[in-house]
């Protein structure tokens, strides 16, 4: 057939046009979708995961919980499978992608390869390394296979049971080659109640117990308005509780401030305590979960919320389970009228510890910390006004209305008020939460809450707030534990985790351990923490410290960091500057 020729007007040149059989293959490859498409096989398996449709389509914030599905069923994330999900969701492939491989807890494969069958993280933060789980993890190498996958893991949230190492989601505590091995043994060949046999003994109060003494009173009566709420306002404001996730904003007045924004507005719960050295959470969870939801039904009465996230980290599997049970039991025999509660299950990314990375994470993105203005409390989660609060804080939020701000302030020492709850690790007898005055120092902590040093130990150093907190010399054992008393020695009181180190260990190696989990635990959003962590844990290897270069990369990542992992990664290394100059001097 002739080729057909058309005048082109504008410049009287001819244009050659396609053959009809031409025009038709160019149909076919235009209609065709671009990218990887999903197979039916892989399609069907999503959806059977996912459950059927819903009528609005499968929500975008619930991205990481499909993930999780996914991950749990098939111990992996194949690439098949992200290509499906995308479908499902109607998402773009790389979307769906850089949320997957954002996380620790998740490991993505191409369609040819296999997971490992079972997979154990063995802590390597610095509670944990001081009792040996870096020669453990070597052990454990040796025996491991294409069956068992062993690898380093950030802290576990154990680190009174250090070393802590986690065998699929099974915890085992003070974990030895011989435990070890048993905990596979059991994941690999399920008993019918698969049990930890060395899980800790904790009294449990659950639902009924809790109702029996008086539990969700408090709440009902707000409810009822046989309570103000601006009563319980007022409690809050003038105990002086502050925020007991680290920053330590006043608890009181975050809640006016958010009640004064315009509804709706939402809470989101921050259990996603991964600081090393910090198990308080963990510890009263464990042991009475009511008492924390009593705090978030009170919380959301008073600020006007009717819905609230909690984010509970992926390594506190048997508590999950446990909390998600309650939380059924309440809502099947509610005591009051409930808001809405949804449990929300991280992935494995100590940055959505930060608020506003967590509330990313909450809306099924990659967990990166946001830039503010403007502030949580005006735009927050799916862009509402927003409620953070960290666990611990809720906790006590019963016992203080009840009792009154002066039963909260009476406690205290060398001027503070209130108390605080304490995460001890290391060189002592009795490591645990320990709930001690405000302004207790931390030689009463280790003499009077801690039984003494372990046998031929003495005090050499200690970590006042886990990694990030720095680190003070035994000769400041006096100084008192609180907020805004520690930043003039460097260092700050954060979560409280308190790590103490005696004259077999050195202030050096705590550094660098704290400055090699940052460089993991960076986002990677912003180059001084991206770039400067990594550097500096290079730097810090060495035999002789490179000062002048170190104080270089510290200005840069305390000024320039979005975040607080970056702005607080170099405090250990000023503190082993300031008070340990004879371990960097050679």
């Amino acid at each position: 057939m002739p080729e057909l020729t058309f005048p082109f007007v504008a410049s009287g040149a001819p244009v050659v046009l396609a053959t009809p059989d031409q025009l038709r293959r160019t149909a076919r490859r235009v209609s065709q979708l671009k990218g990887r498409q999903p197979d039916g096989i892989s399609l069907q398996e999503v959806r059977l995961l996912l459950g059927p449709t819903p009528p609005d389509g499968y929500r975008r914030d619930l991205l990481i919980e499909y993930l999780h599905l996914l991950n749990d069923a098939y111990r992996c994330l194949y690439e098949r499978h992200l290509v499906a999900l995308a479908s499902a969701m109607k998402l773009p492939m790389a979307e769906v992608f850089e949320v997957a491989t954002f996380y620790h807890h998740f490991e993505v494969l191409s369609d040819d390869q296999t997971p490992a069958a079972l997979t154990v993280r063995v802590c390597d933060s610095l509670s944990c390394a001081m009792t040996g789980s870096v020669e453990l993890m070597a052990q454990l190498v040796s025996f491991s296979g294409d069956a068992v996958r062993v690898i380093a893991a950030p802290c576990l949230g154990r680190c009174e049971q250090a070393p802590a190492v986690l065998v699929g989601q099974t915890a085992v505590p003070k974990a030895d080659v011989v435990r070890v091995l048993a905990a596979c043994k059991l994941a690999l060949n399920p008993s019918p109640v698969p049990v930890s046999p060395w899980q800790e003994v904790t009294p449990f109060i659950g639902f009924q117990t809790y109702r029996a003494q008086g539990g969700y009173a408090l709440a009902t009566a707000l409810m009822q308005g046989k309570i103000a709420a601006e009563d319980v306002l007022k409690t809050m404001e003038d105990s002086g509780l502050r925020g007991l996730g680290g920053a330590g904003f006043p608890a009181g007045r975050k809640w006016r401030i958010v009640r004064e924004q315009p509804a709706p507005r939402v809470m989101a719960v921050n259990i996603d305590e991964g600081e090393p050295g910090t198990f308080k959470d963990r510890t009263y969870l464990e042991h009475d979960p009511h008492r924390f939801l009593e705090g978030v039904l009170i919380a959301a009465q008073v600020v006007g919320i009717d819905t609230c996230y909690l984010y509970l980290r992926d390594e506190y599997h048997a508590a999950r389970q446990m909390l998600a049970r309650e939380m059924a039991a309440l809502q099947a025999d509610p005591p009051c009228a409930l808001p809405h509660l949804e449990l929300r299950r991280g992935a494995g990314a100590y940055i959505c510890g930060e608020e506003s990375a967590m509330i990313e994470s909450l809306e099924g993105k990659r967990g990166e910390p946001r830039l503010r203005p403007p502030y949580l409390a005006q735009v927050g989660l799916f862009g509402k006004p927003t409620l953070e609060h960290n666990f611990e804080t809720l906790y006590w939020v019963r016992d203080l209305v009840e009792k009154g701000p002066q039963w909260f302030s009476r406690f205290g020492r060398r001027g503070r008020q209130g108390f605080r709850s304490f995460s001890v690790s290391g060189r002592v007898n009795l490591p645990g939460v320990k709930v001690a005055p405000a302004g207790v120092s931390v030689q009463e902590l280790i003499d009077h809450y801690c039984g003494g040093l372990l046998d031929g130990h003495t005090l050499y150093a200690y970590l006042p707030g886990g990694a990030s907190g720095g680190i003070l010399p035994a000769h400041l054992n006096h100084l008192p534990l609180d907020f805004d008393t520690l930043q003039p020695y460097g260092c700050f009181i954060g979560s409280a985790a308190i790590v103490v180190l005696s004259q077999h260990d050195r202030a050096r190696d705590a550094a660098l351990n704290a400055m090699q989990f940052f460089a993991d635990e960076s986002c990677g959003q912003c180059t001084p923490c991206r770039v400067g962590t990594v550097k500096a844990a290079r730097l810090m290897a060495a035999a002789v410290w490179d000062n002048a270069t170190l104080d270089d990369l510290n200005a840069v990542m305390a000024e320039a960091s979005i975040c607080g992992l970056g702005q607080a990664a170099p405090n250990a290394v000023r503190c082993v500057q300031q008070y340990f100059p004879h371990e960097i001097s050679g």
